[in-house]
């Protein structure tokens, strides 16, 4: 039993299937995805982690069809997205939208923030200039922002401020799916749990469904439903919240969760080592077989030729490994 059976096609908002993206590079190919599958239920949180160069941000953009697919199928309710072009794609792209990692960069920063905020709506021909007006001012109450800010320019906000004029711009469309890639890395410790928090208010009002990128491991404990798992292009392992902190199946996870710094000194004491070892191959000339057993203490001779595939462990729990945890 994979991972695609154990749901009702009812529940499924967005489907992937076997994706594959490739990059042409100096010295040869980048797999960024090899063969990714999952299903991201209906007002759920999927929390998507891994090292940097793992393929999550290549995910997200492939979804939003930043990035053409080479392989696979990606649907959205049924429609197959990567069929879409033109006029198709652009209406689609009402029910799908993205708040980028860095606050700085992803605003224009000759637009007032009211400009960046209406442009969604100007695109797609969405009420008048009176009502466009009001919706941003109701956008701006939603995140936290005062009305008058509008006229204001990009510059004149704080990080905070600012992820939030991103997060206002992701929802002004009424969209189904928000891909959330890392949305709190940038900003300071102190006002993350602010924007977290706020993320999670507008998930329950308008009932959002999230695809939340992070390398924090507390974040995604915190906001997410259930968990992924990426390492080189490849999905190791998917499986609820709960059952991952605490039973993590694949040696990697193991190692992520390993590696995170832990504030209870005892705790700390009773862990018996690094898991992970060595270093992270070069994507162009990866291991074969299973990607990760040139770092894992586990390996065996099978998993140098057969690259093992996504299966169920226990209930919702699905692992890519020979010899699972």
């Amino acid at each position: 039993m994979t991972a695609a059976d154990v749901v009702k096609a009812g529940d499924v908002l967005l489907s992937a299937r076997n994706l594959t993206k490739t990059y042409s590079v100096k010295g040869g190919t980048v797999s960024a995805l090899d063969g990714v599958s999952f299903d991201l239920l209906r007002g759920e949180t999927l929390g998507l982690v891994g090292e940097s160069g793992c393929g999550k941000s290549t995910l997200a953009r492939v979804i939003m069809q930043l990035l053409a697919l080479d392989a696979g199928e990606l649907r959205l309710d049924e429609v197959d997205m990567a069929s879409l072009k033109g006029a198709g794609l652009r209406e689609a792209r009402r029910r799908f939208q993205m708040i980028f990692q860095d606050p700085f960069a992803s605003l224009n920063p000759r637009a007032t923030v009211g400009r960046i905020l209406s442009e969604p709506m100007i695109v797609h021909g969405i009420g008048t200039a009176k009502q466009r007006r009001e919706r941003v001012k109701e956008l701006l109450g939603k995140v936290g922002l005062h009305s008058d800010m509008a006229d204001r320019m990009p510059h004149e906000f704080s990080g905070g401020q600012r992820q939030r004029i991103g997060i206002a711009r992701a929802i002004a469309l009424n969209p189904s799916l928000v891909i959330c890639d890392e949305p709190v890395s940038a900003l300071d410790v102190s006002i993350r749990a602010q924007v977290i928090n706020l993320l999670a208010d507008l998930k329950k009002e308008f009932g959002l469904t999230y695809l939340f990128i992070s390398h924090d491991l507390s974040v995604v404990r915190h906001v997410a439903d259930r968990v992924a798992v990426m390492y080189l292009g490849h999905l190791v392992e998917l499986a609820p919240r709960a059952k991952l902190f605490s039973s993590p199946a694949h040696h990697y996870t193991k190692g992520l969760l390993d590696a995170f710094p832990l504030p209870d000194p005892e705790r700390r004491k009773q862990r018996r080592g690094p898991v992970l070892s060595g270093e992270v191959p070069s994507p162009i000339n990866p291991p074969s077989g299973c990607r990760f057993r040139t770092r894992c203490q586990a390996a065996t001779e099978r998993c140098a030729q057969e690259r093992p595939q996504l299966n169920q462990v226990s209930e919702g729990h699905f692992v890519a490994c020979h010899h699972p945890i």
